[in-house]
């Protein structure tokens, strides 16, 4: 069942964090989602570096952390994806 939230969180931060940055991103996806759950463990070792354990109810500030992680996550992974595809079309002409 770990994964499977794993998924579900890295969906839903990926998809934000798609909303937030401006533009359009042309990353798929199935790379949305990696780059979500990659942002939400980014996030979760920078709020335990910082000293933000575990608390009771909701912990926005992991949160945050894990949401700021995945927004620059997606952008630098937006970019790599372009940059990679425009060098394959450019191939094909």
């Amino acid at each position: 069942m770990g994964w499977l939230w794993a998924i579900i969180v890295g969906f839903v931060l990926g998809l934000i964090a798609k909303a937030i940055i401006p533009g359009k991103q042309h990353s798929p996806l199935w790379l949305t989602t990696i780059c979500g759950m990659l942002g939400a463990i980014a996030g979760n070792a920078i709020a335990r570096s910082l000293g933000v354990a575990e608390t009771s109810g909701i912990d926005w500030s992991r949160h945050a952390f894990q949401l700021i992680a995945a927004i620059i996550i997606v952008a630098v992974v937006d970019m790599l994806y372009m940059a990679t595809l425009g060098k394959r079309k450019r191939e094909h002409v």
